[in-house]
């Protein structure tokens, strides 16, 4: 308890520190800034530019790629500007670094799109020309005060960046984007010490390493039909989060088990995760012309050991077990913005097809802890392909009269699989986040949500038959856990979230006691 509590105290003094450089006065200037840009808002607001959105009449929600951690700070209603502003952002009204390096005053610095500005105008001058530069760096710290196997604290990060190149722009021809995104991971995870079946750190995992996540063309044809080929993750496209405000709406959670996409299709399938890249493609269609309806499918390879740490660069086939092939039905109703309109609503509905051949689900019992001496008794066998299906609703409950920058949303989710080899055939995961908690944080955020793994009942039956027999073991149940946190936004480009989150049934079983977790997630965009 002693080294748990130290490497607390180490942990509380990093956050003491970073919080320490933004005075109380900033709370209040910040504020007034958000406040500006909300009553200069006009109906015909377009949405703002984010990585990967070449169709502007599709939206994140609906169409173009959700690249997990790009989506943490919140977009501002537009505003009319007598001078230029950096495309990152277009509320962004305190940028003085057009023209310098470096910011006129520690105001504007904190009220900018980005922490590093506009460099000198530099940045503004790639973007119109055709090359949008961005990075990102996130840190997810965990630790388990009470409950679980041992009492723990853990660190990991990442750092991205990438660098998106418009054909268009560069070319004269409409050619679509191409897009680039480097990641690096280090750090350790809470989940393997608990142990959880689903990781409490969302950045942790995939090898700790420098990585390849993204190198694709994206082409939008027309206004009916867009593609996309080249290095991906299904997870950008597919069982994908809807976008509120600007931001991820399974992103502001530190759980893996929410963040990203609901975990067990990830556990259950060849589904390709962040930040790995897979070679694979994917077609959508607007029946419409617009982003009201969508069907979509795709194509990835399946490579069960691209998360090795030194399959980082890896670009090809060789140790493919098969092809993952999803398909996606998409309703979106909403305005143009979540600042004006109809209350935003999505439903997706989806499933896939996993050609690989794999080990069925009794292949599974050594994470649960079954001693050795009877997994050979276990009826495990190979099974040619595997299948699966989601459904997912998210909506706008509300917008604030007052202040239409404020509102809450909410989402839910539900996830099946191939009851032969699925581990978790069963997934639900729900979650609501308001933002606007205070008159003075208009975007600030408190969120609350909850996974439900249910166990595959094949585990947990062969158990019963083997504990009657005699077998002395813990039998595999569900896991479940909530999370509650709150987003600190202290500037446009840096989120500090501390929270806290509660495991029933960790790692599966009865064996350990329920743990209580403590986290604190920090994000800055470059």
């Amino acid at each position: 308890m002693k080294q748990v509590s130290s490497e607390w105290l180490k942990v509380l003094g990093m956050a003491c520190a970073i919080s320490s450089v933004f005075p109380l006065g900033l709370s209040g200037a910040y504020a007034e800034t958000a406040k500006k840009s909300a009553a200069k808002h006009h109906s015909s607001a377009q949405p703002p530019h984010q990585t990967g959105n070449i169709a502007a009449n599709h939206p994140h929600t609906m169409g173009s790629p959700v690249i997990r951690n790009t989506g943490r700070q919140p977009t501002f209603p537009a505003i009319q500007s007598a001078g230029p502003v950096p495309a990152q952002d277009s509320g962004a009204i305190s940028d003085s670094t057009q023209h310098s390096f470096f910011p006129a005053s520690f105001h504007d610095w904190l009220t900018q799109s980005t922490m590093t500005g506009d460099w000198g105008g530099y940045r503004t001058r790639l973007t119109n020309m055709g090359i949008n530069v961005g990075g990102h760096y996130l840190e997810d710290s965990a630790g388990n005060p009470m409950g679980g196997k041992s009492k723990n604290v853990r660190y990991a990060d990442e750092f991205g960046i990438n660098v998106d190149f418009n054909l268009k722009k560069l070319t004269g021809w409409n050619l679509g984007m191409i897009h680039t995104l480097i990641t690096a991971r280090q750090g350790l995870g809470l989940g393997a010490t608990l142990p959880a079946l689903d990781s409490p750190q969302q950045i942790f995992g995939s090898g700790e390493t420098v990585r390849l996540t993204r190198l694709s063309w994206e082409m939008p044809w027309n206004h009916y039909v867009s593609t996309e080929v080249g290095e991906i993750n299904t997870e950008n496209d597919f069982e994908q989060s809807s976008m509120y405000w600007g931001m991820s709406q399974y992103c502001q959670f530190e759980s893996n088990a929410i963040c990203g996409m609901p975990q067990s299709i990830a556990m259950n399938s060849g589904y390709g995760y962040y930040p790995t890249a897979h070679p694979g493609a994917w077609v959508k269609f607007y029946p419409a012309g617009n982003n009201h309806y969508l069907v979509q499918f795709g194509a990835y390879s399946v490579d069960p050991v691209i998360s090795n740490t030194h399959n980082g660069w890896k670009m090809n086939l060789h140790g493919a077990t098969g092809t993952y092939v999803p398909f996606q039905l998409g309703w979106h109703r909403g305005g143009n913005d979540d600042f004006s309109g109809p209350l935003q609503t999505n439903i997706k509905i989806g499933g896939y097809w996993d050609s690989s051949q794999v080990s069925d689900v009794y292949s599974k019992l050594a994470s649960y802890g079954v001693p050795s001496q009877y997994l050979i008794s276990a009826p495990t066998a190979k099974v040619r392909g595997r299948f699966g299906g989601w459904f997912q609703f998210d909506h706008m409950l509300e917008r604030d009269a007052s202040d239409p920058s404020r509102g809450t949303s909410f989402f839910g989710s539900f996830t099946w699989g191939d009851p032969r080899t699925a581990v978790a055939p069963y997934f639900i995961t729900w979650g609501l986040t308001r933002k606007g908690t205070f008159a003075n944080r208009p975007n600030d955020t408190i969120s609350l949500g909850m996974k439900m793994l249910w166990v595959n009942p094949k585990l947990t039956i062969w158990a019963r038959q083997m504990q009657a027999a005699g077998a002395d073991f813990n039998k595999p149940s569900g896991e479940s856990a909530m999370e509650l946190n709150y987003g600190w936004r202290p500037t446009p480009w840096l989120v500090i979230r501390p929270g806290a989150q509660y495991i029933w049934n960790t790692g599966g079983t009865h064996r350990y006691k329920n743990p209580l977790l403590l986290d604190f997630e920090t994000g800055i965009t470059f």
